[in-house]
Protein backbone atom coordinates (compact mmCIF):
# COMPACT_ATOMS: atom_id res chain seq x y z
CA UNK A 1 0.00 0.00 0.00
CA UNK A 2 1.09 3.55 -0.70
CA UNK A 3 2.03 5.44 2.50
CA UNK A 4 0.21 8.76 2.93
CA UNK A 5 0.48 11.73 5.27
CA UNK A 6 -2.80 13.46 6.10
CA UNK A 7 -3.22 17.20 6.62
CA UNK A 8 -5.12 17.07 9.90
CA UNK A 9 -6.98 20.14 11.17
CA UNK A 10 -8.82 18.13 13.79
CA UNK A 11 -12.15 18.92 12.14
CA UNK A 12 -14.82 16.83 10.48
CA UNK A 13 -13.41 16.94 6.93
CA UNK A 14 -10.07 15.65 8.18
CA UNK A 15 -11.83 12.81 9.99
CA UNK A 16 -13.85 11.93 6.90
CA UNK A 17 -10.72 12.02 4.72
CA UNK A 18 -8.98 9.67 7.15
CA UNK A 19 -11.95 7.29 7.13
CA UNK A 20 -12.05 7.31 3.33
CA UNK A 21 -8.33 6.61 3.00
CA UNK A 22 -8.55 3.78 5.54
CA UNK A 23 -11.24 2.16 3.40
CA UNK A 24 -8.96 2.11 0.38
CA UNK A 25 -6.80 -0.99 -0.06
CA UNK A 26 -4.30 1.12 -2.03
CA UNK A 27 -3.37 3.66 0.68
CA UNK A 28 -2.10 3.58 4.25
CA UNK A 29 -2.10 6.73 6.38
CA UNK A 30 1.10 6.77 8.44
CA UNK A 31 0.96 10.20 10.09
CA UNK A 32 -0.87 13.46 10.59
CA UNK A 33 0.39 16.97 9.76
CA UNK A 34 -1.11 19.94 11.61
CA UNK A 35 -0.37 23.66 11.67
CA UNK A 36 -0.15 25.05 15.19
CA UNK A 37 0.09 28.73 16.15
CA UNK A 38 2.79 28.68 18.81
CA UNK A 39 1.81 31.91 20.59
CA UNK A 40 -1.70 30.60 21.24
CA UNK A 41 -0.71 26.94 21.74
CA UNK A 42 -3.63 26.02 19.48
CA UNK A 43 -4.39 24.55 16.07
CA UNK A 44 -4.27 27.36 13.51
CA UNK A 45 -7.64 28.68 12.30
CA UNK A 46 -9.63 26.18 14.37
CA UNK A 47 -8.48 27.49 17.75
CA UNK A 48 -8.34 24.01 19.31
CA UNK A 49 -6.00 23.40 22.20
CA UNK A 50 -2.79 21.54 21.43
CA UNK A 51 -3.64 19.06 24.19
CA UNK A 52 -6.80 18.06 22.33
CA UNK A 53 -4.86 17.71 19.07
CA UNK A 54 -2.47 15.32 20.76
CA UNK A 55 -5.32 13.41 22.37
CA UNK A 56 -6.89 13.03 18.92
CA UNK A 57 -3.66 11.63 17.49
CA UNK A 58 -3.28 9.21 20.39
CA UNK A 59 -6.85 7.93 20.02
CA UNK A 60 -6.47 7.61 16.24
CA UNK A 61 -3.19 5.76 16.74
CA UNK A 62 -1.05 7.94 14.49
CA UNK A 63 1.83 10.33 15.19
CA UNK A 64 1.19 14.02 14.62
CA UNK A 65 3.87 16.26 13.10
CA UNK A 66 3.31 19.91 13.97
CA UNK A 67 4.05 22.73 11.56
CA UNK A 68 4.63 25.49 14.10
CA UNK A 69 3.72 29.02 13.00
CA UNK A 70 3.95 32.47 14.56
CA UNK A 71 0.80 34.56 14.66
CA UNK A 72 0.04 36.24 11.30
CA UNK A 73 2.49 34.02 9.42
CA UNK A 74 3.19 34.79 5.77
CA UNK A 75 2.82 32.18 3.03
CA UNK A 76 6.61 31.82 2.91
CA UNK A 77 6.76 31.07 6.63
CA UNK A 78 3.86 28.65 6.23
CA UNK A 79 5.75 26.85 3.45
CA UNK A 80 8.87 26.59 5.62
CA UNK A 81 6.93 25.19 8.58
CA UNK A 82 5.02 22.73 6.38
CA UNK A 83 8.25 21.60 4.71
CA UNK A 84 9.82 21.05 8.13
CA UNK A 85 6.89 18.89 9.27
CA UNK A 86 7.04 16.83 6.06
CA UNK A 87 10.79 16.42 6.44
CA UNK A 88 10.42 15.13 10.02
CA UNK A 89 7.76 12.67 8.88
CA UNK A 90 10.01 11.38 6.13
CA UNK A 91 12.91 11.01 8.55
CA UNK A 92 10.69 8.66 10.52
CA UNK A 93 8.90 6.77 7.75
CA UNK A 94 11.14 7.07 4.72
CA UNK A 95 10.25 8.66 1.36
CA UNK A 96 6.52 9.26 1.83
CA UNK A 97 5.41 11.04 -1.34
CA UNK A 98 1.66 11.59 -0.88
CA UNK A 99 -0.05 14.21 1.26
CA UNK A 100 -3.85 14.09 1.52
CA UNK A 101 -6.28 16.94 2.21
CA UNK A 102 -9.94 17.05 3.18
CA UNK A 103 -10.80 19.82 0.71
CA UNK A 104 -14.20 19.51 -0.97
CA UNK A 105 -14.75 21.95 -3.84
CA UNK A 106 -12.85 25.26 -3.63
CA UNK A 107 -10.74 25.41 -6.78
CA UNK A 108 -8.47 28.20 -5.50
CA UNK A 109 -7.60 26.21 -2.38
CA UNK A 110 -6.87 23.10 -4.43
CA UNK A 111 -4.73 25.15 -6.81
CA UNK A 112 -2.73 26.50 -3.83
CA UNK A 113 -2.12 22.94 -2.59
CA UNK A 114 -1.05 21.79 -6.02
CA UNK A 115 1.32 24.71 -6.46
CA UNK A 116 2.74 24.13 -3.00
CA UNK A 117 3.21 20.44 -3.77
CA UNK A 118 5.59 21.40 -6.58
CA UNK A 119 7.56 23.71 -4.27
CA UNK A 120 7.75 21.18 -1.43
CA UNK A 121 8.05 18.01 -3.51
CA UNK A 122 5.00 15.95 -2.60
CA UNK A 123 2.00 14.52 -4.46
CA UNK A 124 -1.39 15.89 -3.26
CA UNK A 125 -4.44 13.68 -2.77
CA UNK A 126 -8.04 14.89 -2.36
CA UNK A 127 -10.08 11.85 -1.29
CA UNK A 128 -13.32 13.82 -0.69
CA UNK A 129 -13.11 16.12 -3.70
CA UNK A 130 -16.40 16.74 -5.48
CA UNK A 131 -18.60 15.06 -2.87
CA UNK A 132 -22.01 16.65 -2.26
CA UNK A 133 -21.46 18.56 0.99
CA UNK A 134 -25.08 18.24 2.09
CA UNK A 135 -24.89 14.47 1.77
CA UNK A 136 -21.44 14.38 3.35
CA UNK A 137 -22.61 16.38 6.37
CA UNK A 138 -25.49 13.97 6.98
CA UNK A 139 -23.19 10.96 6.55
CA UNK A 140 -20.84 12.41 9.16
CA UNK A 141 -23.62 12.83 11.70
CA UNK A 142 -25.18 9.48 10.85
CA UNK A 143 -21.88 7.66 11.33
CA UNK A 144 -21.87 8.69 14.99
CA UNK A 145 -19.17 11.35 15.02
CA UNK A 146 -19.14 13.92 17.81
CA UNK A 147 -17.92 17.39 16.86
CA UNK A 148 -18.32 20.99 17.95
CA UNK A 149 -18.08 24.33 16.16
CA UNK A 150 -14.95 25.98 17.52
CA UNK A 151 -14.80 28.99 15.20
CA UNK A 152 -17.50 30.93 13.36
CA UNK A 153 -17.01 33.66 10.77
CA UNK A 154 -19.65 36.11 11.97
CA UNK A 155 -19.79 37.76 8.56
CA UNK A 156 -21.29 34.51 7.25
CA UNK A 157 -22.94 32.87 10.27
CA UNK A 158 -24.35 34.11 13.57
CA UNK A 159 -21.91 34.02 16.50
CA UNK A 160 -24.37 31.96 18.55
CA UNK A 161 -23.40 28.87 16.54
CA UNK A 162 -19.93 28.85 18.13
CA UNK A 163 -19.67 26.09 20.69
CA UNK A 164 -22.67 24.15 19.41
CA UNK A 165 -22.52 20.47 18.64
CA UNK A 166 -22.40 19.67 14.94
CA UNK A 167 -25.49 17.51 14.63
CA UNK A 168 -28.61 17.12 12.48
CA UNK A 169 -30.39 19.95 14.26
CA UNK A 170 -27.53 22.35 13.63
CA UNK A 171 -27.35 21.37 9.97
CA UNK A 172 -31.10 22.02 9.65
CA UNK A 173 -30.70 25.47 11.20
CA UNK A 174 -27.86 26.65 8.97
CA UNK A 175 -28.88 29.49 6.62
CA UNK A 176 -29.17 28.54 2.95
CA UNK A 177 -26.11 30.72 2.23
CA UNK A 178 -23.90 28.59 4.49
CA UNK A 179 -22.32 25.41 3.17
CA UNK A 180 -23.29 22.42 5.35
CA UNK A 181 -19.62 21.51 5.71
CA UNK A 182 -18.44 25.11 6.15
CA UNK A 183 -16.23 24.75 3.10
CA UNK A 184 -16.13 28.50 2.43
CA UNK A 185 -14.79 29.16 5.93
CA UNK A 186 -18.18 29.81 7.50
CA UNK A 187 -17.18 27.68 10.49
CA UNK A 188 -14.57 25.24 11.73
CA UNK A 189 -15.06 22.15 13.84
CA UNK A 190 -13.25 19.88 16.27
CA UNK A 191 -14.03 16.15 16.27
CA UNK A 192 -13.79 14.41 19.64
CA UNK A 193 -15.43 11.05 18.95
CA UNK A 194 -16.46 8.70 16.18
CA UNK A 195 -15.38 5.79 13.99
CA UNK A 196 -11.76 6.88 13.46
CA UNK A 197 -11.11 7.07 17.22
CA UNK A 198 -10.34 4.19 19.57
CA UNK A 199 -12.11 6.15 22.30
CA UNK A 200 -13.85 9.50 22.54
CA UNK A 201 -12.14 12.56 24.03
CA UNK A 202 -14.12 14.01 26.91
CA UNK A 203 -14.48 17.79 26.63
CA UNK A 204 -16.61 20.58 27.99
CA UNK A 205 -17.60 23.75 26.17
CA UNK A 206 -15.82 26.80 27.58
CA UNK A 207 -15.79 30.53 27.01
CA UNK A 208 -16.29 32.32 23.71
CA UNK A 209 -13.90 34.96 22.41
CA UNK A 210 -14.14 37.33 19.43
CA UNK A 211 -10.97 37.95 17.44
CA UNK A 212 -10.28 40.42 14.63
CA UNK A 213 -13.80 41.81 15.21
CA UNK A 214 -15.06 38.94 13.08
CA UNK A 215 -14.23 35.43 14.26
CA UNK A 216 -16.09 33.94 17.21
CA UNK A 217 -14.05 31.21 18.90
CA UNK A 218 -15.32 28.79 21.50
CA UNK A 219 -12.86 27.00 23.74
CA UNK A 220 -13.12 23.25 24.15
CA UNK A 221 -11.65 22.13 27.45
CA UNK A 222 -10.47 18.53 27.88
CA UNK A 223 -11.81 16.67 30.89
CA UNK A 224 -9.60 14.22 32.76
CA UNK A 225 -11.60 11.02 33.04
Amino acid sequence: MTPVLLAWSGGKDSALALAELRRRPTHRVVGLLTTVTDAYDRVSMHGVRRSILRAQAASIGLPVFEAVLPADASNDIYDEAWASAIRRARERFGPVEHLAYGDLFLEDVRRFREEQSVRLDYLPLFPLWGRDTGVLAREFVGAGYEAYLTCVDTQQLDASFAGRRYDARLIDELPATVDPCGERGEFHTCVVGGPVFAEAIAVTVGERTTRAERFEYCDLIPIDV
